[in-house]
């Protein structure tokens, strides 16, 4: 009986031990699939993306730069002096790798407006610039263009050619001096009036004579007064335009007038004022320059490229 329970027990160890083998063994695991090449290289092109991405970001704000900035900063100063600017307009952030998504301000939509031009007053961005636009073109004061390359602020043109054809070599020394140039229509008429065939004549002539004047067909058309319909965004796309910034403040020589309720600055905000003189208005455009930098400094913003965000 002794040897029997002996057998009997190690009988029993075997067969535990077999079938705990089996319990801890289970199916064999199904293969992995190979990731194809593609899927590969796309991957690795996104991880090269982002380091690109992140190299021009650390050179932008990187030592050469803030040497270049300091520097930049230093003939600021003694040209807001030259100018009668008490404070040094203040230096814009390196611009971003990738331009905002722009899209139609609520509130400004037309119906059946989708894949139209997107109609703005801000481009979006945390950082705390604003971009500053000039109208139409009549007044052509050659103190403009030296002001504004002394003080180094940016800014953009849009331009009607009924006020501009007695003077095309005034904008192209503007242009020749980094400022972009823009549609401002021919002859700067109330473009919701007007049938889609003529609106389209306003925004696409403007284009014919800009690019044979300066160069290049913008990118960029305000309608006159800020009125537009589908009309006048479904001409504006078949004329080669992809956005219509409007404005969110205003500038002129004895004052500032606002769109927003809070009557402030925001970041990314445009701000229009017009090319007009003392015959016009109470001052000249270094004074309406003036006015407008010493808001967007005193409240701790700077002036950034338009083109560089849209």
């Amino acid at each position: 009986m002794g040897a029997y329970r002996v057998r009997a027990a190690l009988v029993s160890l075997v067969v535990a031990a077999l079938g705990s083998g089996c319990a801890a063994e289970g199916p064999p695991e199904a293969p992995r699939p190979a990731r194809p090449a593609a899927e590969k290289e796309a991957r690795q092109g996104a991880q090269a993306q982002k380091q690109d991405a992140r190299k021009a970001r650390e050179a932008a704000g990187g030592p050469a730069h803030r040497e270049k900035v300091a520097q930049s900063q230093k003939a600021r100063a003694a040209a807001a002096k030259k100018w009668g600017l008490e404070q040094t307009p203040l230096a814009a952030p390196p611009p971003p790798t990738v331009k905002p998504r722009i899209t139609t301000r609520k509130g400004f939509e037309v119906e059946g407006g989708e894949g139209l031009p997107p109609v703005f007053t801000t481009v979006p961005t945390k950082e705390k610039i604003v971009f500053l636009t000039i109208d139409d073109g009549a007044e052509k004061d050659p103190e403009l263009l030296r002001m504004m390359s002394d003080l180094r602020i940016p800014y953009s043109a849009f331009l009607s050619d009924y006020v501009i054809n007695d003077d095309y070599g005034y904008f192209e020394k503007m242009r020749d001096s980094g400022v972009a140039l823009h549609n401002h229509t021919l002859k700067h008429p109330y473009l919701p009036g007007l049938s889609y065939v003529e609106q389209k004549r306003e925004i696409c002539g403007q284009q014919d004579k800009l690019e044979k004047r300066y160069g290049s067909r913008p990118r960029l058309m305000r309608p006159p007064y800020g009125n537009y319909n589908k009309d006048t965004l479904r001409a504006a796309k078949k004329c080669g335009i992809a956005a219509v910034p409007l404005w969110a403040s205003e500038a002129f020589p004895d004052r500032m007038e606002w769109r927003e309720w809070d009557r402030d600055l925001h970041p990314g905000d445009i701000i229009l004022t017009h090319f007009r003189g003392k015959e016009e208005w109470a001052g000249s455009m270094p004074d309406v320059i003036r006015r407008v930098m010493r808001t967007i400094t005193a409240k701790g913003y700077a002036v950034a490229r338009l083109e560089d965000y849209v």
